[in-house]
């Protein structure tokens, strides 16, 4: 009996001391479902409160309106709430009593829910973080890297030791989250050498990652574009993870994705056909406007005419962006613009020019040129921070700058100051900044033999570390520009090795304008024509022009045109059709037919040296739709033949050529030992800017008149407006000198 009285008090005892440790405040917070449950709970037990209800408190704070759509978060009314004051203050006095990990969650939280960066509270948890940092766990630092992002400390030595560390263990990390996560907040600070064993790293780690979280993916993307590095490799990993979860993305998620394409140039083909169609999936169930406002951004530049005219009459847009950029409002906006301009110009003048970078100048001096704002003394400050370009040291960053500068105020201001320093860095000119270099050497249409025997070289020695789509813009300056030499010969052959087993990975569009280039250069590899002229391709093409901007799209279809008809001319042992008349057709009628008062002036000058207005036709029609300048045919005497009517010049479906006829007198054929002539004025975009060298589409224009059985007489503009051609007497001269010369060669 007195055993079963022990046992019995025994039990007594276990389940009052049971009850007496349990916490209860713990309890009431873990059933909260709301934010007023949590405040609740906090005033009634403040004296109650330790470390572990103050942190889980916050935590379930941010929790609740995390799960909340933006526009519906009522974070500015949890602020104002007087028991968050007292969770503020009960936290500020418990940071010593925090473990690590809750130290930087309860950081975390606070400033989600806005409190300021400078309030004490958030000073000192970042303190306490940074006196425990070698301490904390991978997850804890990336998300404090967060924390201090959020504050805009990047660029703190607080970061530059996080940066240290995360350098130290990269090799541990195993969690591509928090990889990516920690690459995102160090970008600003990540060397070249660090920026290659992020990258190795994390293409690793994304071939063990779950593929169908997306965001992964996503941050490598954002991280590539914060240190403006296209890996072309790593980028195409990302983008196939990316592609298999788009039925699963928003379209904000589409947007962000799309956006940071759009900084990398990554133009890949697939995403954009796959997020057209999500996009136009979402279209009915968008319907507050600030979902729809980011779907109609997102899907207007994809999206056919149709749907693009759905999109305008949904209600949606009707009532908040049309109101947004009405008529009224962007002409208010274009005043206040100009009137600005003034008011920035004298600030600009007044402080301190030379803290700003090189970048941000060249977009200030672009902006005001463009608004053609006149400002002698600003342009002279600013050309003077702009010659900073001068003592640049490295061509990476430099290159980086010069992305942002171009136009007329360019010309005229920094390009010889910008290629004398180019050459100064010729043997930084390495595989991994030769597409950017070889761009911007396009872009300003500069010819330097220097600059582009010392690519040639780098391509020829490492062609097998350059991606394969980096061929295009690699090679786009020896094309355009006409860089002809036996180094650059070889370097067409190498480039083109390179690429051709990977033509079916090229996104259809980079493709056409690489083929299009290649013939520009009288280069026409067959595996890669046959490739484009084929169904398949073509439907491809076709369905990835749809989703492509305007310019892009009008550009692309241009460059197919070309190809086809240089293909059809050079090639015609390829046996490709013609199949772009109707398209030439519709392009040749929106043209305005007119006629500047310089070709008028060659005309006059034409009919008296030949003999009479008859005896030359002006802005002729060829077959394959060339405009010639003027036309004239030349008996076997060399004697000018007059023209009785103007005649058509129709392409048969033989594909032969074939001269139209006149009403009154058939001219389809010329007279035995006839010819004819075509005479084009060279005006200076045929030449390179800087030299009298003739780009490469005046030149593979000139082949093709040739194949079609002109003369070709050619009238560079620097030859007519010089001063030994300052009369009437002197202009016919000229031409009866290169009309009769090179005719009768």
């Amino acid at each position: 009996m007195l055993r079963l009285q022990c046992v019995s008090l025994c039990l007594r005892r276990l389940l009052h001391s049971g009850t007496i440790n349990r916490d209860l405040v713990l309890e009431q917070l873990r059933v909260c479902c709301i934010e007023d449950h949590v405040f609740d709970v906090v005033g009634k037990n403040k004296a109650k409160l330790n470390v572990d209800h103050v942190s889980m408190a916050v935590g379930m704070l941010w929790q609740f309106q995390k799960e909340k759509p933006q526009l519906l978060r009522t974070v500015d009314l949890i602020k104002s709430h007087p028991q968050f004051l007292t969770l503020r203050v009960l936290a500020e006095n418990k940071i010593t009593q925090m473990d690590n990990l809750m130290l930087i969650d309860t950081l975390y939280s606070f400033l989600r829910l806005n409190v300021d960066q400078h309030d004490s509270l958030i000073q000192q948890l970042v303190s306490e973080a940074w006196l425990r940092l070698n301490k904390l766990s991978m997850a804890s630092l990336s998300k404090f890297s967060i924390c201090l992002s959020d504050q805009h400390l990047q660029h703190s030595p607080l970061m530059g030791h996080i940066t240290n560390i995360m350098a130290q263990k990269l090799l541990t990390i195993d969690d591509a989250r928090i990889l990516t996560i920690l690459m995102i907040s160090v970008s600003s600070l990540v060397s070249p050498s660090l920026r290659d064993a992020l990258i190795t790293r994390i293409d690793h780690l994304l071939d063990t990652t779950d593929p169908t979280n997306y965001n992964n993916p996503r941050r490598v993307v954002q991280f590539l574009r914060n240190i403006k590095y296209s890996h072309r490799p790593l980028l195409e990993k990302c983008n196939q993870i990316l592609l298999i979860n788009i039925p699963r993305m928003n379209a904000e998620n589409i947007s962000i994705i799309m956006g940071l394409y759009q900084s990398l140039q990554f133009n890949n083909c697939e995403f954009r056909l796959a997020a057209k169609q999500r996009l136009t999936e979402l279209i009915d169930s968008s319907t507050d406007p600030f979902s729809f406002t980011k779907l109609f951004v997102t899907l207007a530049p994809l999206a056919s005419p149709e749907i693009r005219e759905g999109l305008v009459k949904h209600k949606v847009i009707s009532a908040h962006i049309y109101f947004t950029l009405s008529k009224k409002k962007c002409i208010l906006g274009w005043k206040i613009l100009l009137s600005y301009c003034t008011f920035i110009s004298q600030l600009l003048i007044q402080r301190n020019l030379h803290v700003y970078r090189p970048v941000e100048v060249a977009r200030i001096t672009q902006a005001l040129f463009l608004l053609q704002y006149q400002n002698p003394e600003l342009y002279t400050k600013l050309r003077m921070i702009l010659t900073k370009l001068q003592t640049a040291e490295r061509l990476d960053l430099l290159l980086e700058e010069l992305k942002y500068v171009s136009g007329e105020w360019f010309e005229e201001m920094l390009l010889e100051d910008t290629m004398v320093t180019l050459k100064r860095m010729m043997d930084q000119i390495n595989w991994t900044n030769v597409p950017e270099l070889s761009l911007f050497l396009t872009r300003i249409n500069h010819l330097s033999p220097p600059l582009m025997e010392r690519i040639a070289d780098v391509v020829i020695e490492d062609i097998d570390k350059f991606h394969y789509s980096a061929t295009y813009a690699t090679l786009l300056p020896f094309s355009v520009l006409n860089y002809d030499t036996v180094k650059a010969d070889e370097m067409y052959e190498a480039c083109i090795g390179h690429f051709t087993p990977h033509i079916s990975l090229f996104d259809p569009h980079l493709l056409v304008l690489l083929a299009y280039s290649l013939a520009v250069a009288d280069c026409f590899p067959e595996e890669l024509i046959k490739e484009i002229f084929s169904i398949d391709f073509l439907g491809k093409l076709d369905s990835q022009l749809e989703t492509l901007p305007d310019a892009l799209n009008m550009r692309v279809r241009l460059r197919l045109m070309e190809l086809n008809r240089a293909v059809c001319l050079e090639c015609p042992e390829y046996q490709v059709p013609w199949f772009h008349e109707r398209y030439c057709q519709r392009f040749q009628k929106k043209g305005n037919g007119s006629i500047n008062p310089l070709q008028q002036q060659i005309h006059k000058m034409l009919g008296e040296v030949l003999g009479g207005i008859n005896y030359v036709r002006i802005a002729v029609l060829t077959p394959y739709f060339y405009t010639v300048d003027f036309e004239c045919i030349l008996d076997k005497e060399l004697k000018p033949l007059p023209y009785v009517e103007s005649s058509a010049l129709p392409i048969p479906s033989t594909g032969q050529v074939q001269w139209g006829d006149s009403h009154s007198n058939k001219r389809d054929e010329l007279p035995p030992g006839a010819q004819r002539l075509a005479v084009d004025f060279l005006d200076s975009k045929s030449f390179c800017k800087n030299s009298r060298n003739m780009k490469g589409e005046t030149l593979m224009r000139k082949r093709h008149l040739e194949i079609l059985g002109y003369c070709v007489i050619q009238i560079p503009h620097f030859e007519w407006n010089s001063m030994e051609l300052s009369t009437a007497d002197a202009w016919k001269n000229y031409l009866k000198k290169k009309i009769f010369r090179e005719c009768s060669l």
